[in-house]
């Protein structure tokens, strides 16, 4: 049955329902009636009126765990020996040199999820902290030991 047929169809029926007039002769002195405005209360805004649902959140707390899902992380690296003893060696000659400056580029793992970031830091390195394990730079930033993957000294 095609949609014009369907709504023929249902025309006559709701007529046969309602009577040969159908709902409209029923209620057509109300169809035209001024629509009520109280006299106390001013008329609302259509901006306060979509203000009232404003604060409604059906879902709290799921944009933001929308935004955490789609964040997203590096994973860590793995350097093989080489690279290990490459980056031994330019930490060592650096110690040697009080006052040398350097970029170094570690992993920062993610608290919230697996993975994490990886991050620069610039600066001379105050001291080696080797029962910790990190390295501390003059403006007190702590880098892990096993988290550098670059070591880039500067001029």
């Amino acid at each position: 049955m095609t949609g014009e047929k369907r709504m023929a169809c249902e025309k006559e029926s709701m007529k046969s329902a309602m009577g040969e007039k159908g709902w409209k002769a029923e209620y057509e002195d109300l169809l035209y009636l001024p629509h009520h405005s109280s006299a106390r209360h001013p008329r609302m805004s259509m901006a306060g009126r979509a203000a009232q649902f404003l604060p409604f959140a059906a879902l709290s707390g799921y944009e933001g765990i929308i935004q955490e899902t789609a964040r997203l992380t590096d994973n860590r690296l793995e350097l093989d020996e080489s690279g290990k003893a490459a980056l031994d060696e330019e930490l060592r000659l650096l110690l040697e040199q009080p006052g040398a400056r350097a970029l170094f580029t570690y992993f920062r793992p993610d608290d919230r999820k697996a993975g994490g970031a990886y991050v620069q830091a610039a600066g001379a390195v105050k001291r080696l902290d080797e029962y910790e394990g990190v390295l501390i730079l003059e403006n007190g930033t702590r880098i892990p030991l096993g988290e550098i993957i670059e070591i880039e000294p500067q001029a």
